[in-house]
This record gives structure tokens, C-alpha cells and sequence, in this order.
């Protein structure tokens, strides 16, 4: 396989997006995972972008990073962590099980993955450039998939008007 650009970074942000996902969940302080956790949005977004899903991308940065990320890192604060004692854990023997199984299954999964997978997929389909463009998604949400996206906006409206009455009721 030829190391073009695309190629090298597709690992170097695949091989990040694991970093900080590792990072991420074996730091103790909760600012600190919520930091690696924007890193891995960010590694996730470019790799969406080397795969020409321009759109998931954008929406991955959007939603995920301007709006959760806000979200957690409220709670995070507001929860007021600054007690060590309640975030000290020890490593039991439940802990450890889940560990070793969490490790078997996940090489079982890669190995399922690599059997199932290997050798099938070497050419690309030829529409597979413009299917992950806003364009191809717009087209398809308003001809194909118009009533399915018509009931979720009346979902979403329901769901504001809903939080409008109620915090309408409580300043009242």
C-alpha cells in the first residue's frame, strides 16, 4: 500500500483518536477527560473529512463539541469535584474481570472484524464521493426521506414549546 498524504493522515489522527481516548478515561481529574474528549471530537472530525463526509463532520464539531461539550463541562463544574476522597477508587476483583473481559472482548470484536472484512472492499463505489456531501443529504432528506423528517421537526417543536411551559411556570 502507498503512503500518500491521505494515508498518513488517516493514521496520525487515527492513532491520536485512540491517545486521547485512552487519555481521556484514565485521567483523575474531570476537566482534564472532558479536555481529551474535545480532542477526540476533533481527531473523529478530520478522519470524517478524509472519508469526504463533509457534512458529519461539520456536525460532529457543532453538536457534539459546541453543545455536549458545553453540557458536560457545566455539570463537571457545577458538581463541585474538588473533594479527592469521593473520586479515589481501588482496584477490586470485579474491577480487574471487567477489565480482562473488556480486553477479550474487544480482541474478539478486531478479530471478527479483520475475518469478516478482509479482502472484500479494495475498489469504492463510484457514487461514494457524493454521498457524504450536504447536497446529497439535503436531496434525500426532502425527497425520499421527507415525511420521517417532517414528523422530527414537529418532535423537536414539541419539545421547545414544552420547555417554554415549563419555565414559563416557573418564573410565574
Amino acid at each position: 500500500m502507498p503512503f500518500t498524504l491521505e494515508s498518513v493522515l488517516f493514521y496520525g489522527l487515527g492513532a491520536l483518536a485512540v491517545f486521547s481516548a485512552i487519555m481521556m478515561i484514565s485521567r483523575k481529574s474531570p476537566i482534564n477527560s472532558a479536555l481529551f474528549l474535545i480532542l477526540n471530537f476533533f481527531t473523529v472530525s478530520g478522519i470524517y473529512l478524509l472519508l469526504r463526509a463533509q457534512f458529519i463532520a461539520i456536525i460532529q464539531v457543532l453538536v457534539y463539541m459546541g453543545a455536549i461539550m458545553v453540557l458536560f463541562l457545566f455539570v463537571i463544574m457545577l458538581l463541585n469535584l474538588n473533594d479527592k476522597e469521593n473520586l479515589k477508587e481501588i482496584m477490586g476483583f470485579k474491577k480487574l474481570t471487567a477489565l480482562l473481559l473488556s480486553i477479550l472482548l474487544m480482541c474478539l470484536l478486531g478479530f471478527t472484524m479483520y475475518a469478516g472484512f478482509y479482502g472484500k472492499y479494495g475498489q469504492m463505489h463510484e457514487n461514494a464521493l457524493a454521498m457524504g456531501t450536504a447536497e446529497s443529504l439535503g436531496k434525500e432528506l426532502t425527497t425520499n426521506y421527507s415525511l420521517p423528517f417532517e414528523l422530527a421537526s414537529f418532535l423537536l417543536l414539541a419539545g421547545i414549546i414544552g420547555a417554554v411551559v415549563l419555565a414559563k411556570k416557573k418564573f410565574d
